[in-house]
């Protein structure tokens, strides 16, 4: 268990700060940039959780999936601010930079993003207002939930080489790259250095 307070807060920070992400270089230029909110709030048992988001229905792209407040990056706006912009259009919270405790490794999508993962601290749980021109629900996900032995798999698929991460979440099953995004978080937690760019995501997440 990870209470909600300000020692967890530092020991989040501290595990962010000691991650190496991957260098620039390591990823393709050309994709267009994107980022996503790990926003770390208050769970109704006032543990540690992150919000995760189910789509709105009648989006353009990705409709009714599941995933991590965030979006494209404006121009000239960094992948920090992106995320920041798009945790109050989607939530309705509103952060600076003194609530980012770190950024994760940039995963590159089949879609043509790259996608920077920002975490941040997300103290007034209570300003959260979903979106609903965006988003249909919002569900905090208890920290302890992502660190079960059980909670991701690893499946083959006959369409590429690379091995298809997915989260179990209650019935549903979240692919990459959420799922990726997530599982790099899970695996920063406990100060490990796991890479996740090669995590393939599922056929219909491709376009």
């Amino acid at each position: 268990m990870r209470p909600f307070d300000d020692a967890t807060r530092r020991n989040i920070a501290n595990a962010c700060a000691a991650f190496m992400r991957l260098p620039a270089g390591e990823v393709p230029t050309t994709l267009k940039r994107a980022a996503v909110a790990v926003a770390l709030t208050a769970s109704e048992d006032d543990d540690t959780a992150f919000l995760l988001t189910l789509r709105a229905s009648h989006l353009r792209a990705h409709r009714g999936q599941w995933a991590l407040p965030g979006g494209r990056c404006d121009a000239g706006e960094t992948p920090v601010e992106a995320a920041l912009r798009e945790l109050d259009e989607e939530l309705g919270l509103r952060l600076t930079g003194a609530q980012v405790l770190g950024t994760l490794d940039d995963y590159p999508t089949r879609s043509g993003y790259l996608i920077t993962p920002v975490v941040v601290w997300a103290a007034d749980s209570a300003a959260i207002r979903p979106n609903p021109d965006e988003v249909a629900s919002v569900h905090r996900i208890a920290l302890d939930t992502i660190e079960r032995d059980d909670a991701f798999d690893f499946v083959a698929i006959p369409e590429s080489a690379r091995r298809v991460i997915r989260f179990h979440h209650q019935e549903s099953l979240i692919h990459a790259p959420t799922a990726a995004l997530i599982y790099q978080f899970r695996e920063v937690l406990a100060g490990r250095q796991t890479r996740v760019t090669e995590l393939e995501q599922p056929v219909f997440a491709w376009k």
